[in-house]
């Protein structure tokens, strides 16, 4: 890959995508120092960037924004959206703030799920994606998939396909953005970010102080395992896994020439 093609920025987001995802903390700067390391992500203020593109957010967490990993979601007018997320059944955890960059709001679904809403300014949202340190696949985890699929299909507009146990979100534009696995005791948003190797992504962690919740594995053609920071906050880390492919050509009997 050109240093041009690994530096490239994008731009904007599809309405109703997930864009952007933040750490909240009681420990910003540890919390910046264990991810940096285990990333390789640049401190700077409330982002973490990677060769200078804002990958992700950092901020310290208050009563209305609990510890953990908050994924948003691209909306091009941010009222709108939370009306149709109240008419949903779902309600607003606070009054829309103006951000760094934009506007936000964070909803929690009917399940308690919380996702985070941002009507971007200036600021559309991660500058990087698609490799190394970059926000990856989010998944929803539920014990109610239709209950799931009936809010966000009706607050965002999303289908849900759903096959043996596990499923993935699609936009308004019929494009995959979000998983979907099961869980208990509720619901909740898990953030995820691309690695390179998948086993020493976990090994790192761990020699940082975290910890693994699920081993590396495979499922498809991705690997992943889900970790927690040495404060507490899950996510998961994905790979792509690249398998060789064998072609056999069978001609057949071939008929006699004269």
């Amino acid at each position: 890959m050109s240093t041009m093609e690994r530096l490239m920025r994008i731009r904007g987001y599809a309405p109703l995508t997930p864009c952007w995802v933040e750490l909240a903390s009681a420990d910003p700067a540890r919390a910046a120092q264990f991810y940096g390391e285990l990333f390789g992500w640049e401190s700077a203020g409330d982002r973490f960037k990677l060769d200078g593109r804002a990958v992700a957010g950092l901020t310290r967490s208050q009563y209305d924004r609990p510890d953990g990993w908050l994924t948003h979601v691209s909306t091009p007018d941010l009222e709108e959206t939370l009306e149709q997320v109240a008419l949903s059944g779902g309600h607003c955890l606070g009054h829309p703030a103006e951000a760094h960059g934009g506007r936000r709001a964070v909803v929690a679904d009917p399940n308690g799920a919380i996702i985070g809403l941002w009507q971007a300014h200036d600021f559309a949202g991660a500058q990087a994606g698609g490799e190394p340190g970059t926000m990856s696949w989010p998944e929803l985890i539920t014990d109610d998939p239709d209950a799931a699929a009936r809010f966000y299909g009706s607050a965002f507009g999303w289908l849900l396909r759903h096959d043996f146990g596990t499923g993935e979100w699609l936009n308004q534009g019929h494009d995959a953005i979000a998983g979907l696995a099961p869980g208990y005791r509720g619901a909740w948003w898990r953030a995820a970010f691309q690695v390179e190797d998948i086993q020493f992504a976990a090994d790192h962690c761990e020699r940082l102080g975290g910890a693994v919740i699920t081993e590396p594995s495979e499922a498809g053609l991705t690997a992943f395992a889900e970790l927690r920071d040495p404060f507490g906050a899950r996510f998961t880390v994905a790979a792509p896994v690249h398998h060789p492919v064998e072609l056999t050509v069978s001609l057949g009997t071939l008929p006699a020439w004269d």
